[in-house]
């Protein structure tokens, strides 16, 4: 059993047979997937399950703070399931390839009081750039 599906249910989120498809698609490391990707993952072992009811319950997972959506520039949307251990993310600037990086120190430490513009910051999103191994090898 997955991560994402012990913690939904110890939240006694309703586990139907599409909402336990979505999760179960969702498992793993460095799992950043677009609404469509998962959508063809879940159809692939739920025939039946519709595309608004995977959008629906990504949005509830997300409302109930347990996937993270993820934009990296213009591209669509991507779920992440590593919601509940602070992190950053990797981007490859040439296919989109994102994985999830956990730098030492505090970000937030590197904002200098002067910056803050007398905001009180609640958190870091950090996005690091660069060309992923598979892309540099095809160069």
């Amino acid at each position: 059993m997955s991560d994402l599906l012990e913690r939904l249910r110890g939240r006694g989120w309703r586990m139907t047979a599409q909402r336990r498809v979505v999760a179960e698609v969702l498992d793993g490391d460095h799992v950043h997937l677009t609404a469509d990707e998962v959508h063809a993952r879940a159809v692939a072992k739920l025939p039946e399950i519709s595309r608004a009811t995977v959008y629906n319950t990504l949005g509830e997972m997300v409302s109930l703070g347990e996937v993270i959506e993820v934009s990296t520039d213009r591209r669509a949307k991507r779920y992440d399931p590593n919601a509940h251990r602070a992190h950053h993310h990797l981007v490859c600037a040439q296919c989109g390839a994102i994985r999830d990086v956990h730098p030492s120190g505090d970000p937030l430490a590197d904002l200098p009081a002067g910056e803050r513009f007398g905001f009180t910051v609640s958190g870091v999103e950090l996005t690091y750039r660069g060309i992923c191994p598979d892309c540099a090898a095809t160069a």
